[in-house]
């Protein structure tokens, strides 16, 4: 079972973590609003899609780093964007060198534009490239226990099972496939993509993930910065009643108080 699952804290590749949100930068009008969303997400891990935000690539416009800061965020360099193997994999490279050789990464290989599903052949490919680098590498991937098992046999830090389809909104699609993911887990198990509401981040911890990362579900919100206040709401009691357990369901009423006794 994963370090992370028996304490309080999130424990991504030997780094501890008090918040289990963890938040994308991209579709925000502004970078000021991506600051404000994710402080009120209360995020310590932030993705960063290399292929479309400036982290240093283009000098002489707006850096994304100067409102979030490495030295008070995790920067994730994600691989958003890959269609094959050896995008991905380029990309990798860029944003490991642009973070000073971090070598964390989000990777994910997207197998068309329609459904921004996995390639998950590709995606196998390009994680043992990675892996053999030295990358620290979280797997955007299928919610799929084989697959999952497959990918920390691998050497993946983290593995990340879609909820629904990118951006759909539509929450957790197959919670039974994700709690099997769960209770086979030997590394962390977070729900990424698909979640459209805060009650989607609830449930995903209730079931026993250890993270959610999303970020259409705020930026696209009508107002994002309190949607993020809502997510990590969210997030604390998801994990809370996971960890409290919750009653078994029945088809019948259950009375609260013991009828052994009782006078009549």
């Amino acid at each position: 079972m994963a370090q992370s699952q028996s304490g309080n804290e999130l424990v991504i590749a030997g780094r501890r973590y008090r918040s289990r949100l963890l938040t994308g930068t991209g579709k925000f009008k502004d970078l000021q609003e991506t600051k404000e969303a994710t402080e009120a997400a209360g995020a310590e891990i932030v993705t960063v899609a290399i292929r479309r935000s400036n982290i240093g690539q283009n000098p002489g416009e707006p850096n994304l780093l100067d409102v979030l800061p490495p030295d008070r965020y995790t920067i994730l360099p994600n691989t958003a964007g890959c269609f094959n193997v050896e995008d991905a994999v380029r990309t990798a490279r860029l944003g490991r060198e642009l973070l000073d050789g971090h070598p964390l990464v989000k990777l994910e290989v997207l197998a068309d534009t329609k459904t921004l599903l996995p390639d998950v052949i590709a995606t196998i490919k390009a994680t043992e490239i990675l892996v053999a680098e030295g990358f620290e590498v979280m797997v955007y991937t299928n919610d799929d226990p084989i697959l999952a098992r497959h990918f920390a046999a691998l050497g993946c830090v983290a593995v990340m099972p879609l909820a629904a389809p990118i951006g759909s909104g539509l929450g957790i699609r197959n919670p039974y496939n994700l709690l099997t993911i769960i209770e086979e887990r030997s590394v962390p198990i977070l729900v990424d993509a698909g979640v459209g509401t805060a009650s989607d981040a609830a449930v995903a911890m209730e079931l026993g993930c250890d993270g959610v990362l999303m970020n259409t579900a705020i930026a696209g919100a009508r107002e994002p910065v309190r949607m993020a206040r809502a997510m990590a709401l969210a997030i604390e009691a998801g994990r809370e009643a996971f960890l409290a357990g919750r009653i078994p369901k029945k088809r019948f009423a259950s009375a609260s108080s013991p009828i052994e006794g009782t006078i009549g």
